[in-house]
Order: C-alpha cells, then sequence, then structure tokens
C-alpha cells in the first residue's frame, strides 16, 4: 500500500482520493489542451477589411482572436510589413503569424493551423465591358491596376502587362475602385473582399459613379496558403477546434457580415 501512495505523490495522496482528484485536476491534463496564454501573433500592415492596425479589428483579427479565445487564450496582435512576417516566426519575436507568405516555417519549428480566412484575388472589370479574360493573352491591350507586389506573385499574367506600359500598382486599394469606376483602368487585379469593401466606403461616402462590376477567377483558390501558423502545436490545436466552433455557431458568417453587408 506504501507504493501506491508514493505513485500519488505530488497530486493525489492515495487511490481512494483519485476521484476527487480528478475533479481538481487541470484542464490540460484532460484535454490535452495548451494553458490559457497570451500569443504574440504577426500581423501585416493594415489591409482593409481584414486588418485595422490603430484599432486590433478587422475581419482576420477577429476571426483569430474568436478562435483562440474558445480556449482561453489571448490575441496579442504584432504589425510588421509583409516581409518581415516569417522573419518574426523564426527569430523568435512572435508565437504565431497570419501567414508563412511561401516559407515553410516547419523547419523553424512551425505547427500549421486550419485557414482562418482566405484572400481570393480576381480580376475585376465594370460588367458593361462584357471583357472575357480566360489566359494572360486575353490582357493584351488592357491597362491593370494591383496592389503592390502582385507581379512577383502572377508574372505569367503581368509581366506581358508591364512590358506594354500598360501595369500599374498602388498600395492605396480604395484608388483602385475610383479608377476603374472612372475608366482609368480597364482591369483591376484584388481580393474579391477588399474591393467590395472599398466600393461600399465609397457608396457610404456618396460617390456615385459606382457600376456593376465582373469577377473573373484566373488562378484556383488554395486555402492551405493561407494558414496561421504557430510555435506551440497545443495552442495549434486549441485554435483549430475554436475556428471549428466560430463557424458551427455562425459567428464566423457573422464577421464578415459586420466588415461587408450592404
Amino acid at each position: 500500500m506504501r507504493m501506491l501512495k508514493r505513485s500519488g505523490e505530488g497530486g493525489c495522496s492515495s487511490w481512494a482520493r483519485w476521484g476527487l482528484c480528478a475533479v481538481f485536476m487541470p484542464l490540460t491534463m484532460v484535454t490535452g489542451s495548451a494553458q490559457a496564454a497570451d500569443v504574440r501573433m504577426a500581423f501585416g500592415e493594415k489591409i482593409p477589411p481584414f486588418c485595422f492596425p490603430k484599432t486590433d479589428s478587422g475581419i482576420e483579427l477577429e476571426v483569430i482572436r474568436g478562435a483562440l479565445a474558445y480556449k482561453g487564450h489571448q490575441l496579442k496582435p504584432q504589425y510588421f510589413p509583409f516581409a518581415r512576417i516569417p522573419v518574426s516566426f523564426r527569430d523568435g519575436t512572435v508565437d504565431a503569424v497570419m501567414t508563412d507568405l511561401g516559407q515553410d516555417l516547419s523547419t523553424a519549428g512551425g505547427h500549421y493551423a486550419d485557414p482562418a480566412v482566405l484572400y481570393d484575388n480576381v480580376f475585376i472589370t465594370l460588367s458593361r465591358r462584357q471583357l472575357k479574360i480566360s489566359t494572360p493573352a486575353d490582357l493584351k491591350g488592357l491597362s491593370v491596376v494591383s496592389f503592390a507586389g502582385a507581379i512577383k506573385r502572377y508574372p505569367e499574367w503581368l509581366e506581358p502587362v508591364r512590358r506594354a506600359g500598360l501595369y500599374t500598382e498602388i498600395n492605396d486599394q480604395s484608388v483602385q475602385v475610383k479608377t476603374l469606376m472612372l475608366g482609368r483602368y480597364d482591369v483591376v487585379l484584388s481580393d474579391r473582399n477588399i474591393f467590395k469593401y472599398f466600393a461600399l466606403q465609397l457608396k457610404s461616402e456618396g460617390f456615385t459613379e459606382l457600376q456593376p462590376v465582373d469577377e473573373t477567377a484566373f488562378v484556383k483558390l488554395n486555402p492551405q496558403d493561407y494558414r496561421p501558423v504557430f510555435r506551440d502545436p497545443r495552442i495549434r490545436d486549441d485554435f483549430n477546434q475554436g475556428l471549428k466552433q466560430l463557424k458551427e455557431s455562425g459567428r464566423f458568417q457573422a464577421i464578415y457580415d459586420k466588415y461587408l453587408k450592404d
């Protein structure tokens, strides 16, 4: 009997008290979840409607914050130029990043989670123009305005446009909406939700030139390209559970509607 008592030292003093101890045992021992933690996570600089650094808000922040909170974790966002996001994980500045930006962070101790949000880049044109874009050749003679760095991601599509002197990159994506509506460019390359957000903003500001648009998907969307990465696999698991619950409860869609519903 003494051996049984020794095996319980540091927790229960005997098997007779096991049931009582189990009631008060930390949740981490029962479920395998990580103890509640502050999670320093790297995000890109201002990306409306996904990320607003000044207010720590936006679709992506609210989804990730809500998923982490399911198991009691608290999001502590930190903001970096995009190129610095994977670096901040590798050098230990943060505990997690919104995405790996094409780098394999598993080699730096990263554990990939389920996708929280998706960036769905499409070609956007005025419906009245009836432009059909199926191949890079269909952009010949058309002027294109895009977000900064797009040509590095889609050189097959955009490099010929650049060589023809018809390609422009603009950081302020609200300008993309205005210039398309005013006929200064033929095509906008943008995430569909970012474009929609700025169109709604312009509408609320009384911009009267808004017109119907067509969206053309030109690359296959891969959700695996937009997975958050965590250093602690237990927090990653907690996040995945929280994200699942967020979607099942309807809160995930409610967050999107908060920013994008007309």
